[in-house]
Formats: C-alpha cells, structure tokens, sequence
C-alpha cells in the first residue's frame, strides 16, 4: 500500500468549509396584469355570430377532448382557419388541449392568433406565468378560465386562492365545463387545501371520463394524503382504460419507482426511456433501480449518461458512490463523491449516514472509530433523521445488540413502517426470542406483497420458527417449483433444509442452496454448523471461513472464529 498522509473523512469539513449566508430580498409580489379590453361583447365570436361559431364555441367550453377536436375539425371543413375567428378558436383549443390532454398534442394547429385579441394576450401572459383577471361585468366563459394557464408556468402562488371566484363565476356561465373543476383542483393542490381538490378533481372526472389529467391530480392529492396504495390501485386502472397515453405510464413508472417496486419500476421506466431516451430524470431513476436490484454493472451506463446531463445533482453523485461502495467495494472512491456533496451541503445527514456506514465498516481501525463517532454525532441530534436511524439500527443488529436495535426498530415503524423496517423488526424480535411477534411482522411484511420473494422467505422462516411446519413446506414446495434459480431459490433450499428430520437430507438442500448462490450466509453457517458438530474441523472452518468473508463483524462467528485461531 503507498505510504501517504492520510485525514480523516471530516477534516475537509473543517479546514475548507466555508459558510455563505444569503439573503436575498424577494421581489415584491407582481400584481395580476391588465390588459386593454375591446368593447366587443363577446370575445372570439364570428362576425354573424350564432350558427356554426356558437358550435365551436360551445364545443371548446365543454374542455373535453373530443368535443374541442370537434370544433377543430368544424373549423378545418367549414373553411374559417383564415377568419379571425377561426385563428381564434384554433388557437384557443390547441393551447387548452396541450395543457390539459398532453398526449394529444400532435397534429394540432400552429399558433396564429391576432396579437391584438384579448384571448391572444391572455394565452400570451399566462405562458409567461403571469394571471390576468375579468372584468368584473364580463360575461365570457372563455375570459374567466384562460387565465388558469399560468397554472402550468407560473411560480408565483399569490394570487390562486384569491382567483377562485372567478372560476365559481365561469362555473354559474358554464356549469357542466370540466374546465372549472379541473383548474379548482389545480388551485386547491398547490394552496395546500387537499380534500377540496379531490372533490373538484373527482367532479372534473364525473363530467368527462376523457380528462385523465384529473385523475393524475387526484393519485397526487393521494399520495401526498399518505394513500399511496390506493393512488396506485387508481393509477393502474388509468393505464387499463389508457393504455397508449404515455402521460399516465410516465406517472406509473413513478409510482412504482417512489413506492421502491423495484421489480415492477424497472421495466415501466424502461418503456418511458425507449420513448424518451435523454430524459434525465428517468435516466437517474433507471439508475437508482438496477443499483437497488444489485444490477451493478449495468447501473454504470445510465450514470455515465447522466454525467453529460447534470454532473453535480445531488442523488446522481450519491448513485455514483453507492455503486463505488456497494458494486465495485471502492469504499475510497465512494467517499470521494460523498465529499462533493457535503461541499455543497453539510448538513445532509443521508450523506453523513452513509460515510459513516462506510467508515465504520472498514477494516482499518482509524476509519472505524471516526464512523462511529460521527454516528453518536448524528444520534445526539435533537431529532435524529430516519436514515440516521436506519445506520444505528443496522449497527445493533450487526453486532446483535437486541434490545438497542428494538429502540430504534420501534421509531423507525412508528415514523415510517416501510418494509425494511419490518423486516429488521422480525429480524430483531427473532433475536431477543419473541417468536409470536417476529411471524406478527412477517406477516404484515408478506402480505403488503406475496409475490415478494424476500417476504415470503420471511415469513416461511417465521412459521418454522413458530411450529407451522406444513404450512411452511407447502409454500417452500410451491416457490420452488415457480423459481428459476438464484438467489431466490438458494433461500427455498436453504429454508427447506430446516424442515429435514436428518442431516444427510438437510446437506443435500444445503448444497443446492449454496449451488444456487454461493453467498448465501444462512446456508454458509448452516454448513459450518453441521460438521462443527461433527468435529469435521476442516469442512467447519472451510464454511467459517466463508462466512466470515461476508459478515467479518458478526458476534457468533467472530467467536467462533477465536476457537479455530490455531488450526490452518
């Protein structure tokens, strides 16, 4: 090893760190903008007025998609593309359409309309975010819900709760338009109000099942509402009723990939990129998911195309040092890129977590001991954060310190009750020989998912805990057979082996297993544990050995290991 100065993690921290205190004043809040009004009475009507124009018209007001196709196409064969009105109306329809239906963009009419209309200027201010009010006296459907499209490029949120009226004034104009309801939900989502924009969404929903936007604001409003499971279910039947609208499939992928279905976001953010390869948000989400799925070497190219995208984004640079730590075992390099983000941020205690992991696992003493202080800093906070807390469970349960890992297992559900919180419950409670409450959390772990092969290993292994051998052997049967090898099938061969009334039986499910995946730590102790009591002192300390080169700090076989420190 070259002989260097080596600091330590921190010390960049407190030699470089340099603290910036920014205080910006905001700008003052623009008012909504006024523009000039033409003394017309009705905006965007043909000169006859009446007849075919009324029908467009109309038709446009509904804010259903195929009644506004339905005035492009009057406008198209009835020849009044060229007239005011039909620049209009074109112009009018296609920007709704765009909004609200964006996967149906294609195809529609260029953007022609007379600069100096009022709908013109309207549509013009609300591309730039801006909202521009009715007149109090006006009585144009169109002037009252146009303004709404700042919704979709505005930043500034002043004036959403105080434009309500104007849309319960285009709703008494126009009472079974979609687009009164659709942009209420807009508005009560982003003021914070989210029972009233599930009621206007639903409502927009009721009045035109063609208006899928509504229902993606209502999966967001429940999943903000802590609904997930059932915004999913929602989103699912969307993409049954929609199956070619890449909106509603972009918005799954999501789902999936935020609930951390790994085996389901895989494919559906594969299907996005296939439409959308440069999209760097779902390049970096492809990315985060093969490294979850242990997919290491394929993890590098999405990365390494998102290096020419944004190199300095915060979760690119952490993907980049997990797939360093976790894929290659480059703990050097993978604190490097931990570094360039606590540069940026010095308070990310995800990031902090992590090296600390890191450090306290490495094998040189010096590294160990500052992960591990860095770690009691984190715990001594006023509110440790959950991956803080994570770190500390996964340390107890290391080193099987039971009743620390139950603390900190017990505010992880409380908090979070993710499925990797129940599965280190199960895992702890196994350890302090709570049998009856391990299987109680290994069986809310296997039914969130029971295709979930981890989970069905769980809570196969609780009910061989708890006696329900049959039970526990038509499931092993039954995996088994669905299983084409790897991993999944090493822990059924492993599991089955506990099920054996003999040794000889129970090796030969053990070999399988270790066939199947040769890491298999259960099966690697399971080995060594037969020929230790077998005084096979060379087989045992072949699979001590083994074991050891994946879990070198667990207790039991480190202490084991002391006993066979002077055999070869």
């Amino acid at each position: 090893m070259t002989n260097r100065l080596r600091l330590p993690f921190f010390f960049f921290l407190t030699v470089v760190q340099v603290f910036i205190s920014c205080v910006s004043q905001a700008p003052a809040a623009s008012p909504p903008v006024e523009v000039p009004r033409p003394d017309t009475g009705r905006n965007g009507d043909s000169p006859q007025g009446g007849g075919v124009a009324e029908e467009i018209r109309g038709l446009t007001e509904t804010g259903a998609l195929s009644s506004m196709l339905r005035a492009l196409e009057l406008i198209r064969s009835r020849n009044l593309g060229e007239s005011e009105f039909g620049r209009v109306m074109n112009g009018v329809n296609a920007a709704l359409i765009r909004r609200i239906y964006p996967d149906e963009g294609a195809g529609l009419p260029a953007a022609d309309l007379p600069q100096s209309h009022l709908y013109a200027r309207i549509l013009r201010e609300a591309e730039r975010g801006n909202y521009v009010p009715p007149t109090a006296d006006s009585a144009d459907f169109l002037e009252h819900v146009l303004p709404f499209l700042a919704l979709f490029t505005g930043t500034r949120q002043e004036w959403l709760l105080q434009a309500l009226p104007d849309l319960e004034k285009a709703g008494s104009l126009r009472p079974n338009s979609v687009l009164v309801p659709y942009f209420s939900g807009i508005v009560y989502e982003r003021a914070g109000r989210l029972q009233e924009a599930e009621a206007a969404y639903t409502e927009a929903y009721r009045i035109s099942q063609e208006c899928y936007s509504a229902m993606l604001g209502l999966v967001r409003v429940m999943t903000n509402s802590d609904r997930k499971q059932q915004a999913l279910a929602l989103l699912s039947e969307l993409a049954v009723r929609h199956p070619d609208n890449m909106e509603i499939k972009r918005q799954l992928a999501v789902a999936y990939y935020e609930n951390r279905d790994w085996s389901r976001a895989e494919p559906a953010v594969a299907e996005i990129l296939r439409q959308d390869s440069r999209n760097g948000d779902f390049i970096l989400m492809r990315a985060h998911i093969l490294l979850e799925m242990g997919r290491f070497a394929q993890a590098q190219a999405p990365l390494d195309l998102y290096a020419s995208i944004s190199p300095n984004n915060r979760l690119y640079l952490f993907l980049r040092a997990r797939l360093q730590a976790e894929g290659y075992r480059n703990r050097d390099s993978a604190l490097n890129y931990l570094r360039s983000i606590l540069r940026l941020s010095p308070g990310d205690e995800e990031v902090l977590a992590y090296a600390a992991r890191l450090l306290m696992e490495s094998p040189r003493p010096a590294d160990e001991a500052e992960g591990r202080e860095l770690l009691g800093r984190l715990l001594r906070a006023p509110a440790p954060s959950l991956p803080v807390l994570s770190l500390a469970l996964r340390d107890a349960i290391q080193h099987e310190n039971w009743r620390e890992a139950q603390d900190f297992v017990n505010r992880l559900l409380r908090e979070r009750r993710s499925g990797q919180d129940l599965l280190d419950a199960y895992t702890v409670e196994v350890g302090l020989g709570n049998k009856a409450r391990a299987l109680t959390y290994a069986r809310e772990l296997y039914e969130r998912d029971p295709s979930n092969n981890e989970s069905a290993a769980v809570y196969i292994a609780a009910l061989i805990d708890t006696g329900r051998t049959e039970e526990a052997g038509r499931m092993i049967e039954g995996r088994l057979s669905a299983q084409g090898g790897g991993p999944a099938k090493s822990r059924y061969y492993y599991l089955r082996s506990r099920l054996r009334a003999n040794e000889e039986t129970a090796l030969g499910d053990l070999r399988s297993s270790l066939f199947e995946d040769p890491r298999n730590l259960d099966a690697l102790i399971a080995m060594f544990g037969i020929y230790h009591r077998r005084k096979d002192e060379r087989r045992a300390l072949y699979y001590l050995k083994q074991a050891l080169a994946i879990a070198p700090n667990n207790p039991r076989l480190k202490r084991y290991e002391q006993e066979y420190s002077g055999s070869n």
